[in-house]
């Protein structure tokens, strides 16, 4: 049987007090108290029956015997990390890959991704943006064969939410809203403060290709506005790019108000008047029912997400 060895937090107090030469500085390094650290080194010295250190009024030294244990202890705790290391190394992490919209990517989930790798960082994540698929989803019936295809774990989709052959989960509706840089509010000689006002405002148009994407048109006539021509101003084909105009201040963007939510909290961009529109279409997401591999880290970020949009509702709703 191996020799009975004293207990580990003692000869990590005592190994600490020897480097240091000082039971305070031990006892912040430990996180414990002075009186903790005096104590494992007191019942370490009664476990072994030797002494080992000399306490002075206001310094300590070692004794021969503290001394002479000091090199192999050292040595014990540095091949003790080395194991930790090792076992460490030996651990595979699990990756997840994730389609999403570019827009919805850049504008809600990038920002909030940090929070999902704190807490999960043994799943390695890889985004995939990719324009062309969000066609190519739109004409599968079913998506098995999509997710197959180009290997995709979870699936974040704005539409209707009908996905035969997945799991479905309605992340949040989504409302068209007029986005604008706040100065506009303000700014003269025709401050942005009723909808009549954007007469004297460019308009500026998302035209991202998806199916759903809010239109001037439609805003305008809920909004009872009339003399403003809805197909004038600047057109872009990304969300992203119109944004970057609104916030540069160059007009006012109709988008979804989701996708603006971080810009409008850091105070890049503000809605100048409360009338939204709702959308028929809302953001989900879809996993294959018969998925069979990355099971945990799938649920784990499913879980996440949907507790980030819950969160988003709840403080719209505040």
């Amino acid at each position: 049987m191996p020799q009975q060895l004293p207990p580990l937090n003692a000869l990590r107090a005592f190994e600490a007090v020897a480097r240091h030469q000082s039971f305070t500085k031990a006892a912040e390094e430990l996180f414990v108290t002075r009186a903790a650290i005096s104590h494992q080194i007191k019942h370490l010295e009664d476990f072994l029956g030797v002494e080992l250190v000399e306490r002075h009024n206001r310094s300590i030294t070692l004794t021969k015997a503290g001394e002479a244990a000091l090199p192999k202890l050292r040595e014990g705790f540095n091949t003790l990390a080395d194991a930790v290391h090792v076992m460490r190394s030996q651990k595979t992490n699990e990756s997840l890959s994730v389609w999403v919209a570019p827009s919805f990517a850049s504008k809600w989930l990038v920002p909030r991704l940090h929070t999902f790798a704190q807490q999960h960082p043994d799943i390695d994540m890889r985004i995939s943006g990719e324009a062309k698929l969000v066609d190519a989803t739109e004409q599968h019936g079913a998506l098995d064969e999509l997710f197959r295809a180009h290997e995709i774990d979870v699936m974040i989709r704005f539409g209707l939410g009908n996905y035969p052959g997945c799991q479905v989960e309605k992340l949040f509706s989504v409302e068209a809203v007029p986005l604008c840089k706040p100065s506009l509010l303000t700014d003269l000689p025709h401050p942005l403060r009723t909808p009549h006002d954007l007469r004297f405002h460019t308009l500026l148009h998302d035209e991202t290709p998806y199916v759903g994407r809010p239109s001037w048109e439609r805003w305008l006539q809920l909004a009872k506005v009339e003399g403003v021509d809805f197909k004038r101003g600047m057109h872009f084909n990304h969300v992203s790019l119109a944004m970057e105009a609104a916030i540069d201040g160059q007009g006012v963007l109709l988008s979804m108000d989701a996708l603006a939510q971080h810009d409008i909290e850091a105070g890049r961009l503000c809605i100048p008047f409360p009338l939204s529109m709702p959308l028929e279409h809302a953001y989900h997401i879809i996993r294959p029912k018969s998925a069979t591999t990355n099971q945990r880290a799938a649920s784990a970020f499913i879980a996440w997400v949907l507790a980030e949009a819950e969160e988003q509702e709840e403080n719209k709703l505040a």
